[in-house]
């Protein structure tokens, strides 16, 4: 399997017709993030960037000194009819903690937040009821604090952070 650039990856998402939905998360680094979702049936294609700050064309560098106010985050293109929302939602909160404030292990930062980005009025709707059936299920010791907002303009990273652990993985063989 040939590796393809962010550029790649940008075109032939905006290319693909029929019944594909847009998913953004943001769960900690976006490396994990993305694998998380990576594979799973449905995922039409997965790529990493930020989202939800006030700096245009953001950097890594960028992101990570604090200054633009973006989360890392992964976007997921998906086939609605083999993966519901809920599904994706389901996978999201089992791939990190949604309660710890803008921290997930030993990452520490705003662009580490839990965070759902919601592309369509549905998805916020799905997002905020599953997260009130986690809270009343008392799935979590402490409070939820994952945001739910409405998607901004999405930065893709750059190639070298596009399906990182599957690289990386790959190099290890």
């Amino acid at each position: 399997m040939s590796e393809k650039t962010a550029e790649e990856i940008a075109q032939e998402l905006q290319s693909q017709p029929g019944n594909q939905q847009v998913a953004t998360f943001g769960a900690g680094c976006f490396w994990h993030t993305e694998a998380a979702f990576r594979g799973q049936p449905g995922v039409i294609n997965t790529s990493v960037g930020y989202m939800g700050g006030h700096f245009a064309n953001p950097g890594y560098l960028d992101v990570l000194s604090r200054i633009t106010g973006h989360a890392e985050v992964a976007q997921i293109h998906y086939d609605p009819m083999i993966v519901p929302y809920e599904a994706l939602l389901d996978i999201f909160w089992r791939c990190h903690d949604p309660t710890t404030l803008n921290r997930q292990g030993p990452d520490r930062g705003e662009q580490y937040r839990s965070v759902i980005f919601y592309h369509r009025p549905e998805q916020a709707k799905v997002a905020r009821l599953s997260t009130v059936k986690l809270t009343a299920a008392g799935a979590y010791p402490t409070p939820i604090v994952t945001q739910i907002k409405p998607a901004t303009d999405y930065w893709i990273a750059t190639d070298d952070h596009q399906q990182y652990l599957a690289k990386k993985a790959g190099s290890q063989k």
